[in-house]
């Protein structure tokens, strides 16, 4: 039988798996299981049916193939792919937190619980403030043309930048947030279950979502990339259990992949910045981390000014039950 939990217990974002169904396994289980659906069984499904209606529309197979591989060259139909693969991690995030947790999906959204859209649009503001600060850094080091951002001649505007365009516009928000869904969300409570005490929880929770986002961009990153990478997955694990959410993480990633792809739209070549995974230097880490830096405190405190919650109400001392919500002794203010 399930022990009861302390009737004054209030939940930070990273424990909130301690108030669905008990089992550290489930925990576990439904992280490795969400990677495969994502990264395995979602990709050969929604590929296969992807090469089928360009086959339908007239495509060979061989072309149909080469259309999707965003790998060898991008395309707006492979990047829409890609997109919608990743973004499909929301909607499974939720089915696996409900199945295994009996949870309600809207505590992977906040401590709220619920997605606060208020405190997202404050915060794409605060993206743009730390990203104008990293780059006021990056004038000052010794950082070559070819490992900042892409200079020189701007490229042609043609109906296939047009397409990339409105793929970019509709669909990375998506897949910005699918990807905060499953490692800020799911992993960082399911890292966060594993062990009780205070600070070995929280650090598990912040470091092991990190470490598998930065290893799931490639095997083959050199290391400031990995690096970069890595630090970016931490300062967004500490905004989650700071401010109680993922808005912070999902804007921030929104405003980096709208930068990434429109700078490599205008500039540079989407398909290299697709597949990223080299080519850049450690200076360049001074400036990312000046813009993650920044973007923390400045969420932090916006968070705290605005009264956001960054624990769930107390559970009342109540055994999690069987289904639905955990029980809680009061509603959360909806802040």
């Amino acid at each position: 039988m399930a022990t009861p939990l302390d009737p004054a217990f209030r939940p930070q974002y990273h424990q909130l798996h301690r108030v669905g169904r008990p089992g550290v396994w489930r925990s576990l289980v439904g992280a490795v299981l969400l990677l495969l659906l994502v990264f395995a069984l979602v990709p050969l499904v929604a590929g296969a049916v992807a090469v089928a209606v360009l086959m339908a529309l007239g495509d060979s197979l061989d072309q149909a193939s080469s259309v999707l591989d965003v790998t060898t060259e991008a395309t707006p139909t492979g990047l829409a792919l890609l997109n919608l693969i990743i973004a499909a991690a929301i909607p499974l995030t939720f089915l696996v937190t409900w199945w295994l947790h009996r949870l309600k999906p809207r505590w992977v959204s906040s401590v709220a619980p619920r997605l606060r859209w208020r405190y997202l649009l404050v915060c794409l503001g605060l993206s743009v403030v730390a990203l104008l600060a990293s780059l006021l850094v990056s004038l000052v080091l010794p950082i070559s043309a070819a490992e900042g951002a892409p200079v020189g001649a701007v490229n042609d505007f043609t109906t296939r930048t047009r397409d990339f365009l409105v793929v970019i516009l509709l669909l990375t928000p998506l897949q910005a947030a699918g990807e905060e869904y499953l490692f800020r969300g799911y992993l960082t409570q399911a890292f966060g279950s594993l062990v009780w005490a205070r600070r070995a929880s929280q650090a598990l929770a912040v470091l092991g979502p990190a470490l598998i986002f930065a290893l799931f961009h490639g095997l083959s990153q050199d290391w400031p990339v990995f690096f970069d990478r890595f630090a970016f997955g931490v300062m967004a694990g500490i905004l989650v259990i700071r401010t109680g959410g993922l808005e912070a993480p999902i804007a921030m990633h929104v405003l980096n992949n709208f930068l990434a792809f429109g700078l490599a739209l205008a500039f540079g070549d989407l398909t290299t910045a697709l597949n990223a995974e080299g080519g850049s230097s450690w200076w360049m880490i001074l400036s990312t981390l000046t813009q993650s830096l920044v973007y923390l405190a400045l969420a932090t405190w916006v968070a705290r000014a605005m009264g956001l919650v960054d624990e769930g109400p107390p559970v009342g001392g109540a055994v999690p039950p069987p289904s639905g919500d955990p029980v809680l002794a009061a509603p959360p203010p909806r802040v």
